[in-house]
């Protein structure tokens, strides 16, 4: 047996005796390594469970609203016309067609904020085998045929928690509120939803005569293709298989579950370092004993697996207990905040725990793997030492480090793997790249101490202290980048979220600007959860035009666009084009409209999605604005006349001229105005007034209110960066004192022999404190140059390849100098602080062991 094997080797019985009294007389610093190791597991495992639960989740939402379909048809935009369904119910290779509406609408509730609710009104009598997940349960004291009724209704357990025990549901609708009577239950899971007779909807959300979509049984041996040729489906309408939506979420939040893993996995990273200097100062302590042990027979790489062994072991608790924490947070944060972590895609969701032991697996094995990687270092010097040196004290002779050439390669592949697409949306060559800096950038620190330091040593010739600290830099510059490659590693990646922070908040910022250029908006109460029954008539917008101080009403329309089943919709803005509604935020010039084209302005999404370019007529957009039976007029031609900067819609979005829109589709209403005012005083008034108007309809924010909420939204999302910024240089300044008590503890016949020499200890510790000094000041730089490097990569290729924006570079020079300047102030107190214990009697006396 392997286990049996290892326990009767010599190794088993060190570990049990030499490595079990390091750990009981030194508990504290292998409980920060295995602290170190458990955060990074625990953060990165708990936002996979937690986004695996809540893809789960909404996978099985879709797959029992969706019931056994083989196909589903929808508009690109808008509704179907309900002929469509006696179409292709007759045809020869439908089975079953269930014709459906679906509304996203509000449920109101007394003294308490308004709820999103999905609103599903099915044919109870078509449904059968096809959803039966939606088919209507009666309650025993409801009539059975309420399923058919109108004003009836029935909740899944979501909204059935919300509602409590009331028999009555009120829901927002489009002429105001519904009173509905709760008449049972469905079994489809997932966010709140409702549903109710198709018949009903249609009269209670004036959809008379339109479908959202239609699910389709084949019958037997019928091929799709075929069917759908000989359908001939008007081009309006998309025919998509179910698993189809999951699929489609899975792509829209990817980029944002990735960046987000990422993210957390620094921690994980920063955790390696940590291994790294509590196993270079356990064995400095120990040298000595290493020596004894290779003079009576262990061999030198017995004695590197032996500190292997010791990371091991550390990376198996940190990970196992990493495992537990993050199996606790994840449940924790699914019970309280549900299944979203801020990105906003699993809004509403509440999913159940989904523990995974693959994953489990996996972010295991990546803890063990940073710390045996953090151990591997100090295994090697473990076993260089020389033992007869070793036990006179006089510790390894270190010498100058030359791998500048490596350092470059390095450097060199990671500009060429920034140059590689993504992958699936997920910009894996950027993120290799990143790695492939920072080491190369850890790589050259040597060189960076020669190079620096080399003219400063000429200036400090006669003065002897400095010279002291910045000659052993130069010297033993393999030494001083081994101890502050924490500190670069952790200070570089502190510079690039910083960087790529500041550019977002900057660039959100003037976004808002150019997309925020009237003094007040104004949108039906409701409007973002439930975009189906909130918007504004065409007499409503007059009314308000028509209020006084009021000098300008601008209107704006969102609507839906599924024009590929592969891709999540994007999102069709029509508004007016006229320079008082404010331009928008344009990259680069537009182009002429030829003519008999209608001109559309689409954000950068749609190009890296849809095969469409600035300049050239989009068909497929066409397909979304069918031609009416009676109408002879053509169909018509898009033509993209420029590309614009959308913040908002990750996955595209198109703009029209609002009369463009309204001619091609006879829809005149609204989702949100823009008011100018005469004057900014009056802006009172006009609030007061549109209250006294409609009362409780109408939600009402200044230019300035929806800048300082998109703000602090912005800020709270990326608060988690700037705790992560503060652990990675805390960890790494924690290396710099580690590896500084293992360098001086090695020292000590050095102190003393310069203590013989007249240095007092306060001159001593200047000199450690010096050298602290020279290496973090030369680990400052190499952190800020990295950083601005990796920032440069996570603005200009990460951001554009997940998420379909791009954003300009800002540099805060002030915190960025502030943040260096306190790294190198903490890092010479931190080397000040681990020298004292080296420079006292103790070293004196060391000096008398050679004698």
């Amino acid at each position: 047996m392997p286990f049996q094997a290892f326990r009767s080797s010599p190794l088993w019985g060190l570990i049990r005796t030499f490595s079990w009294q390091e750990l009981r007389h030194h508990p504290w610093r292998s409980a920060a390594a295995i602290a170190a190791v458990m955060l990074g597991v625990a953060l990165a495992f708990s936002v996979h469970l937690i986004n695996a639960s809540a893809l789960d989740e909404f996978a099985q939402a879709a797959r029992s609203v969706s019931g056994q379909a083989d196909l589903i048809l929808r508009a690109r935009q808008g509704r179907l016309d309900e002929p469509l369904y006696t179409q292709v119910a007759l045809h020869d290779g439908s089975a079953e067609v269930a014709p459906l509406l679906e509304i996203n609408t509000l449920l109101l509730r007394a003294d308490l904020p308004p709820v999103a609710l999905r609103v599903i009104a099915v044919d109870a009598l078509r449904l059968g085998q096809l959803s039966p997940e939606l088919l209507p349960l009666t309650d025993p004291r409801v009539d059975r045929m309420a399923g058919l009724q109108a004003g009836q209704v029935f909740l899944n357990a979501s909204a059935q928690a919300l509602v409590g025990d009331t028999r009555r549901v009120r829901l927002k609708t489009p002429g105001g509120e519904a009173d509905l009577q709760r008449a049972g239950r469905v079994m489809a899971s997932g966010p709140p939803l409702a549903v109710m007779d198709i018949g009903a909807g249609q009269d209670l959300f004036d959809a008379v005569g339109q479908l959202s979509r239609l699910d389709v049984r084949l019958a037997p041996g019928v091929d799709r293709q075929r069917y759908l040729q000989s359908l001939a489906l008007p081009a309006q309408v998309l025919a998509s298989e179910p698993d189809d939506a999951a699929q489609r979420v899975n792509q829209l939040s990817r980029a944002y579950r990735v960046n987000l893993t990422v993210l957390a996995l620094v921690a994980l990273f920063t955790g390696g370092f940590l291994v790294f200097s509590v196993l270079s100062l356990s064995v400095a302590r120990r040298t000595r004993q290493f020596a004894l042990l290779g003079v009576l027979g262990l061999r030198p790489q017995e004695g590197a697996h032996l500190v292997l062994a010791e990371s091991l072991l550390l990376g198996l608790l940190g990970s196992a207990l990493g495992l537990a924490l993050g199996t606790g947070l994840a449940a924790l944060a699914l019970q309280l905040l549900g299944g979203d972590l801020g990105g906003g895609y699993f809004a509403g969701a509440s999913p159940p725990l989904q523990w995974s032991p693959v994953a489990a697996a996996l972010y295991g094995g990546l803890g063990v793997a940073a710390a045996l990687l953090g151990g591997w270092w100090p295994a090697r010097s473990a076993a260089a030492q020389a033992p007869a040196q070793a036990l006179k004290g006089l510790g390894q002779v270190s010498t100058r480090t030359r791998r500048g050439g490596a350092g470059l390669g390095l450097m060199a592949m990671a500009g060429l793997l920034a140059l590689l697409p993504p992958w699936q949306g997920i910009p894996l060559g950027a993120y290799f790249a990143v790695a492939l800096l920072l080491l190369g950038g850890i790589v050259l620190l040597p060189e960076l101490m020669g190079w620096t330091y080399a003219p400063l040593a000429r200036r400090l010739e006669r003065h002897l202290l400095p010279l002291l600290a910045v000659e052993r830099a130069r010297r033993v510059n393999g030494s001083a980048a081994s101890a502050i490659s924490g500190v670069v590693a952790s200070l570089s990646l502190a510079v690039a979220l910083t960087v790529m922070v500041s550019s977002f908040r900057g660039s959100v910022i003037e976004w808002l600007d150019q997309v925020l250029p009237a003094p007040l908006y104004l949108r039906a109460n409701g409007g973002a959860q439930a975009s189906d029954v909130a918007t504004l008539s065409q007499a409503q917008v007059e009314r308000i035009a028509a209020l006084p101080h009021v000098t300008e009403v601008s209107g704006l329309r969102l609507r839906p666009l599924l024009l590929s089943s592969d891709q999540p919709s994007l999102t069709l803005i029509a508004r007016s084009l006229e320079p008082q509604a404010g331009n928008l935020p344009l990259l680069g010039p537009t182009l002429p409209v030829p003519a008999g084209q209608i001109g559309v302005y689409v954000s950068e999404a749609v190009l890296d999605l849809y095969p469409v370019q600035l300049g050239q007529t989009w068909d497929a957009l066409a397909t979304a604005f069918p031609s009416q039976p009676a109408s002879s007029a053509p169909t018509p031609r898009f033509f993209v006349a420029g590309v614009w900067r959308d913040y908002a819609r990750q996955f595209g979005s198109v703009v029209m001229g609002l009369p463009d829109y309204q001619a091609l589709s006879g829809d005149h209403l609204f989702n949100d105005l823009g008011l100018w005012l005469e004057a900014p005083e009056h802006e009172a008034g006009v609030v007061k007034a549109l209250n006294a108007q409609a009362a409780g309809q109408f939600e009402i924010s200044s230019s300035a209110d929806i800048r300082r909420n998109s703000l602090r939204i912005f800020d709270r999302s990326f608060a988690v960066t700037y705790w992560l910024q503060a652990v990675a240089i805390g960890i790494g300044l924690f290396g710099v004192a580690a590896n500084f008590s293992a360098q001086v503890l090695s020292r000590r016949k050095e102190f003393g022999l310069l203590a013989h020499l007249g240095l007092t200890r306060r001159q001593i510790l200047c000199v450690v404190a010096g050298e602290g000094l020279v290496w973090t000041g030369v680990g400052a730089l190499a952190g800020l140059l990295l950083g601005l490097a990796v920032s440069l990569l996570l603005v200009k290729v990460v951001n554009p390849q997940s998420f379909h924006w791009s954003m300009e570079l800002h540099l805060p020079w002030a915190r960025l100098i502030g943040l260096c300047a306190a790294t190198v102030a903490a890092g010479t107190l931190t080397a000040c602080f681990s020298g004292r214990a080296a420079v006292g009697q103790d070293a004196v006396m060391a000096v008398r062991e050679d004698w």
